[in-house]
């Protein structure tokens, strides 16, 4: 029992722990809630409170003026502001993942986890955003025990059909763009494949030699490959191979043939098989040794 419950201490499921914390790195209670927010001091996840600020934050789909707002010009604005902070986060550390909650529920409503490749790089952003401010309002930055986006995310959201709309308990995350997505993490894979690369250093006549070589290379395998006199000596050089040893399938006229080849031949053992017992029958012997012809 000792074990059991010192295996499962500040995890989610430990019943002292709230469970919605560790999985969404928020509680809809807050610190009115009856279980514990353990907050990590360290992770490569960082949680930005209340960040993004929608254009149409007081009505869906409508300004601060009560004039509708078109889909496309919030999609727009959501991606510029998305831009903007992972320009600026990227200072700090390769970045693994940026997402924004649609949510609208107070705990959630324009929360930002931004998850770094390493736990200093994440340390780092907290020690300098700390204190700073973003259009005029503070940013609230802090530690996420979120690792796993995909435990928090709220699946039916994904596939349309939710119908707690946002006021859901799990993240609602906001999409950008194909463009901007390749543009922003694209960028990243490129240069971590650069730099993985042992001959970045060289130039870029050892490159195209390099280039040349592997062409040749390949130019010379595919034409001793395609090479009808080798197929024929790879052939003969293993005549008890694989190949000889699989059986040819004879086709339906040459079975249908050999079939009747086979009762030809039976019926001719067994009629020869009855000449030699009535030949037998007629040269049998009395019980005083006198041959004894056969009744006709």
């Amino acid at each position: 029992m000792a074990e059991h419950l010192a295996s499962i201490f500040g995890t989610e499921k430990d019943r002292v722990n709230c469970p919605f914390y560790f999985k969404i790195g928020a509680c809809r209670h807050g610190d009115r809630c009856s279980r514990l927010h353990t907050k990590p001091s360290i992770s490569p996840t960082i949680l930005l409170s209340n960040m993004y600020q929608r254009p149409d934050m007081i009505t869906p789909g409508v300004d601060p003026l009560g004039n509708p707002i078109h889909p496309t010009k919030i999609q727009h604005h959501f991606e510029e502001f998305y831009e903007d902070l992972f320009e600026e986060l990227s200072k700090y550390g390769e970045i693994e993942s940026l997402n924004i909650c649609d949510n609208l529920a107070d705990h959630m409503v324009g929360n930002v986890y931004v998850q770094f490749r390493e736990e200093e790089q994440a340390a780092k952003a907290v020690s300098n955003l700390t204190g700073r401010f973003y259009a005029g309002r503070p940013i609230i930055v802090d530690f996420s025990p979120v690792t796993d986006f995909r435990e928090a995310t709220c699946r039916q959201y994904d596939e349309n059909t939710c119908n707690r709309g946002g006021y859901c308990n799990f993240m609602h995350l906001k999409r950008i763009g194909r463009e901007l997505k390749r543009h922003l993490f694209g960028r990243r894979r490129r240069s971590r494949s650069r730099s993985r690369s042992p001959y970045r250093q060289g130039s870029y006549d050892a490159r195209a030699h390099r280039r040349h070589e592997d062409r040749d290379y390949h130019h010379r395998k595919r034409n001793r490959s395609s090479s009808p006199s080798r197929r024929r000596g790879r052939r003969s050089r293993s005549p008890g191979g694989r190949r000889d040893r699989s059986p040819v399938r004879d086709g339906s006229e040459e079975r249908r043939a050999r079939i009747e080849q086979w009762n030809r031949e039976k019926e001719e053992a067994e009629q020869s098989n009855k000449v030699n017992g009535s030949g037998a029958n007629n040269g049998s012997e009395d019980d005083n040794g006198n041959m004894q012809k056969g009744e006709e």
